[in-house]
């Protein structure tokens, strides 16, 4: 429910819930800590029980990241100050404040009126009529009241008038008279006087003889004429009547008008689940035996090329990580598996665990068959956007699929593709229609051609041919280019490259490829190619779970046909499984120490071998 809503639901329905939040803010403190300042509280909200319930929610845990909580409130104000953990995020504290605390409250409109005497519920149109249906009722008997009353006056003042005109029969008549009633009564005789009138003369004061006495009764008489005129015409016509209720309403609004005090808020007054977690990058990883989990990208330091990394999970003993890839906390995963199935996740649904820790088996989290696995990993934030899921198997079949056909996945799964007997799916991204496809294989191949060759097709179809194979090669990796700046090899024994996209000419779908890089004994078979310009950070991963985070920058640019460089020092039996591509962060690049290794961060304390010298290959090219 939105506030706004609450506010159409009681003018429509005469029932309806608005939501009032006290004013607070978000502060950076001169150490770079941030702090909620909280200045208004809602209304009959005491500050006392509000410092106690966020005591005690901070007690039982169900707010987390609040480090202090003080109250500097005096002569200038209200001011609350919570302090904020400077591992946490202020915003998602606040929101977790108005959800849990009463820093939000929620009050109830119900428009009961009596309506014909009988009580209502009624909108707020209905409400108004009754209301100036009330006032027109009261200026109607307002009126009648003033006009009985100046007409009572007027009667008295027409008989002033009479006497004064007599003076001299009146005194006389009121001489002779043997007493007050039979004064009243010759008065009445004599000179037409009504009972009223004849009392008010005998009670009359000498002092209304005077000339100035006599102008001002002259005076009132004239003037409760014209009153009286005027009150009639206002019982006669309504529309005098209705301009009064306005310019009555009009001097009550300027009267008690004041500025708005509570905020009507845009948008949805809910606090969900997900509005109360911090936007953040995470580090995804899971292992070859179905583990998962999430890490803050901060937890990875970058190292200098040929690092060794730091353990990145404790795995038992014949389990290694598999899989790594960033997203935001906010996202939304397609998990693809082999079989070509897609799975619906959120990130934050996956357990934020410690870096050593193995995290929770993912078959408790995805609806998954007893032999699937899972081969690709895509985040999502819109499925509205006429962007598709491109999808490519280990035998070089390529299909993409709109966006928007994966947005309601059943709790077993859907199909993404249909794949034929002995093949795999094992990449998917997201595509925007226009853009150039690179697939490699093992053996070192890839092929470049225009996503346009690939028709759009249905969830429930095969796809086309993207790349023919050699004997005894697969496909390992699908790259999407979007921003031509270099195409980075790396193969399972930790050698990698970096090649100029342009040095891949655009060919037809289907082809079968040119060398990206060569499979040597020395560098073992190709695990995966990204594409990364010079401020990109990338995170590298190993069977054994080791995880190193360095600079692209650092990495040459060679040709095609070579065998690269050293990126990560591995001990025997280890091998590089994947690789993930990272946003470049300008104040996490690492200073270098006199022996030139990368300096370590503070809050790992892993410790790092020593750096190697890279080493580069430049043998011709062979011949297709």
């Amino acid at each position: 429910m939105t506030c706004k809503q609450g506010i159409s639901d009681y003018f429509k329905t005469g029932y309806g819930k608005i939501i009032n939040r006290g004013k607070a803010s978000i502060e950076t403190k001169n150490n770079g800590q941030e702090a909620i300042i909280v200045t208004e509280l809602p209304y009959q909200l005491n500050k006392t029980l509000l410092i106690d319930k966020i005591v005690a929610l901070v007690k039982d845990k169900r707010i987390e990241g609040i480090s202090d909580l003080r109250d500097e409130s005096g002569r200038q104000g209200m001011r609350l100050v919570i302090t904020i953990k400077r591992n946490a995020d202020a915003d998602s504290v606040l929101k977790k404040l108005y959800k849990y605390s009463q820093l939000q409250v929620s009050f109830v409109v119900n428009n009961r009126a009596l309506v014909g005497g009988i009580p209502q519920v009624v909108n707020m149109k209905a409400l108004l009529q009754n209301y100036i249906d009330f006032r027109h009722e009261v200026v109607v008997r307002r009126t009648q009241f003033e006009l009985d009353n100046a007409e009572k006056r007027l009667h008295i003042l027409e008989g002033f008038r009479i006497a004064l005109d007599n003076i001299d029969e009146i005194i006389a008549t009121i001489k002779a008279s043997n007493s007050t009633q039979d004064a009243n009564a010759n008065l009445r005789k004599k000179f037409g006087f009504t009972e009223i009138q004849a009392k008010a003369i005998l009670e009359m004061r000498l002092q209304k003889l005077t000339g100035l006495e006599r102008e001002k009764i002259e005076l009132e008489y004239r003037e409760l004429v014209k009153t009286v005129e005027e009150l009639k015409s206002i019982l006669e016509i309504r529309g005098k009547r209705m301009q009064i209720i306005k310019s009555e309403v009009l001097e009550m609004k300027e009267k008690y008008d004041d500025y708005r005090k509570t905020t009507i808020l845009e948008g949805s007054a809910d606090i969900e689940t997900e509005d109360m977690i911090a936007d953040e990058e995470m580090v995804v990883t899971i292992s070859h035996e179905g583990y998962i989990k999430r890490l803050p990208i901060r937890t990875y330091r970058k190292q200098l090329r040929g690092g060794k990394g730091l353990t990145g999970s404790n795995l038992k003993e014949e389990d290694f990580i598999e899989s790594v890839f960033v997203a935001s906390t906010h996202a939304f995963i397609l998990f693809f598996t082999d079989l070509g199935q897609c799975h619906w996740l959120k990130v934050h649904k996956i357990p934020k665990v410690g870096r050593l820790a193995r995290g929770k088996a993912i078959v408790n989290l995805l609806q998954l068959e007893r032999n699937e696995k899972l081969e690709a990993y895509v985040t999502v934030r819109d499925f509205e956007l006429p962007h598709f899921v491109t999808i490519v198997t280990k035998n070089g079949i390529i299909k993409k699929t709109a966006l928007a056909a994966f947005s309601h996945p059943r709790t077993g799964g859907i199909i993404a593709i249909k794949l034929i007997e002995g093949d795999e799916l094992i990449d998917a991204q997201i595509t925007e229609g226009d853009n150039d496809v690179i697939l490699a294989t093992k053996n070192g191949f890839s092929n470049r051609f225009h996503e346009t060759d690939v028709r759009a097709q249905g969830r429930n179809s095969q796809g086309v041919i993207g790349i023919r194979l050699r004997n005894d090669d697969k496909v390992v990796s699908m790259v999407i280019v979007k921003r031509e700046g270099t195409l980075l090899s790396i193969s399972e024994n930790g050698y990698g490259k970096r090649t100029p996209i342009a040095d891949y000419r655009v060919t037809k779908r289907g082809s079968m490829g040119v060398i990206t890089i060569k499979t040597t004994k020395r560098n073992g078979n190709l695990v995966s190619v990204k594409e990364v310009v010079d401020d990109d950070d990338l995170i590298i991963i190993t069977s054994s779970g080791k995880v190193i985070r360095q600079h692209v920058g650092s990495i040459s640019v060679i040709n095609r046909n070579t065998q690269g460089m050293r990126l990560i020092t591995l001990n025997e039996g280890d091998k590089v499984t994947d690789v993930a591509r990272v946003a470049h962060e300008e104040d996490d690049i690492p200073e270098d120490d006199e022996n030139g290794n990368g300096i370590q961060n503070d809050e790992l304390d892993q410790e790092i071998g020593g750096n190697e010298a890279p080493e580069e290959n430049t043998e011709g090219s062979l011949n297709k």
